[in-house]
């Protein structure tokens, strides 16, 4: 059996596990208002690696709507590449930008190099949206990006799994959480992009 089947098989088992567990993958977190109101902006001040190895300011968002998702290769939820890529192909004229920062932290499931994830997006799901060099998304090493994203944009909790999304506004605010298991095409992220693109 190919190492990757291994891990996609390894992953699923591991996500049924969590999901018996009574629902870890919640799709929509509640938020502090007050919270999130008051680190508006904040993401702006982040700079990141492009997957290209290039620098990109994320203040380059400014005046539209992003998703922000951590994403792995190996995993039971990597389908939902192609339902981003649709979100981006349904949104992306009216001002929705999606960025990806692959992770290695659940199951070991995003092993590779980025110029080999890169590879796998764009010959598996001809990947059209923003991806970035690997990150990690939670522990010791979290970058300081996902430090705020969990602690400090008014949805707070650690990263539970692959495929969790943030919703930032136009002005910057992160105005919705998602869990692993909502799908990028289902009505409430649909609801909820419809809404940060209307403001």
């Amino acid at each position: 059996m190919a190492l990757k089947e291994i891990g996609r098989r390894a992953g699923l088992a591991v996500v049924s596990g969590l999901f018996a567990l009574g629902g870890v993958f919640h799709k929509k977190q509640e938020s502090n208002p007050r919270k999130a109101e008051k680190t508006a902006g904040k993401v702006y001040g982040f700079e990141m690696k492009t997957i290209d190895g290039k620098l990109k300011k994320l203040a380059d968002y400014k005046g539209q709507a992003l998703m922000i998702v951590n994403t792995a290769s190996l995993c039971g939820f990597t389908p939902q590449y192609k339902d981003l890529q649709s979100l981006h192909e349904k949104y992306s004229a009216r001002g929705l930008r999606i960025a990806a920062f692959p992770a290695n932290e659940f199951g070991a499931q995003e092993p590779g190099s980025d110029a080999s994830i890169k590879t796998f997006c764009l010959s598996k799901y001809a990947v059209s949206f923003d991806l970035y060099s690997k990150i990690a998304v939670k522990g010791e090493a979290i970058h300081p990006l996902y430090g705020y994203l969990t602690t400090q944009s008014g949805f707070p909790g650690e990263i539970p799994w692959n495929f969790s999304k943030f919703l930032v506004d136009k002005k910057g605010k992160v105005v919705a959480r998602f869990g692993p298991d909502a799908d990028p095409m289902g009505k409430e992220i649909s609801a909820a992009v419809e809404k940060a693109l209307a403001e």
